[in-house]
């Protein structure tokens, strides 16, 4: 997975403020169960989007399970006040699930009356959930959720500067530009079905659905590069690598 000021903020202030202007100073970190006051949680949440340029952005292949387990050692000082903070968020398993991701992204939104959407169902915040959770835990872990939050940050600017009439959509003439913007280089074949899955009637799309659109192309792009060791532009997998890869997406 990028929104708010709290969240872009983060190229200014570093993550730790970013997500402390989501966490608004006044969240009580939740239990071990799926409840939890997500209302307050988000509440210090300002409303302001960014005009910065589009970045960017160069699909990366996962992190290893070695950088899993070791990155805290190596971690500077910001980083560490963003995970300190993504505790209150996450509370004691140190993980975010998909109604959690649900509920953050949907009060995002709320704030932000220039962007045309229908806002983030469960069903997408699962999708979203599954294609980068490294692990198969199910849930977002720091990591995970740090790579989601800088990704969100940098596509949420490229649909800002894409949406030139600020129509708060994308028209299928404006998606091509953005998706190139991303660093996402498709065929004419793939950028029509793309078109055909994430695009309403007339042709435009919502903020949610680019997210979406985005977070999987991201998740494709990174799974065929951990399959093609010897970097030739070919993968030959076996049916259960191929299940896995297609059915928890």
């Amino acid at each position: 997975m990028f929104l708010a000021k709290a969240i872009l903020e983060g190229a200014d202030r570093g993550l730790g403020g970013a997500l402390g202007g989501l966490l608004g100073g006044g969240g009580q970190r939740r239990g071990g169960g799926g409840g939890g006051n997500i209302g307050g949680i988000v509440g210090g949440i300002v409303n302001l989007i960014s005009e910065a340029a589009a970045a960017q952005y160069t699909p990366e292949p996962p992190p290893t399970q070695q950088h899993f387990t070791n990155v805290e050692a190596n971690e500077s000082e910001e980083v560490r006040r963003f995970r300190q903070q993504f505790a209150q968020l996450a509370g004691p398993d140190m993980e975010v699930g998909a109604t959690d991701l649900m509920n953050i992204l949907n009060k995002i939104l709320s704030k932000h009356k220039d962007l045309k959407t229908d806002g983030f169902s469960l069903d997408t915040c699962r999708s979203i959930v599954s294609v980068m959770d490294s692990d198969t835990t199910g849930k977002l872990g720091f990591e995970e959720f740090k790579y989601l939050w800088n990704n969100l940050r940098k596509w949420q600017c490229v649909y800002k500067q894409y949406d030139q009439d600020r129509s708060g959509s994308l028209k299928s003439s404006q998606l091509r530009g953005a998706l190139q913007a991303a660093g996402f280089q498709l065929n004419e074949h793939i950028y029509e079905m793309i078109v055909r899955r994430y695009a309403d009637e007339d042709g435009s799309i919502d903020f949610n659905n680019f997210i979406s659109c985005l977070v999987r192309l991201d998740a494709m792009f990174r799974a065929f590069k951990s399959l093609d060791r010897d970097a030739d532009g070919l993968v030959q997998v076996s049916i259960q690598e191929w299940l896995q890869l297609t059915m928890y997406s």
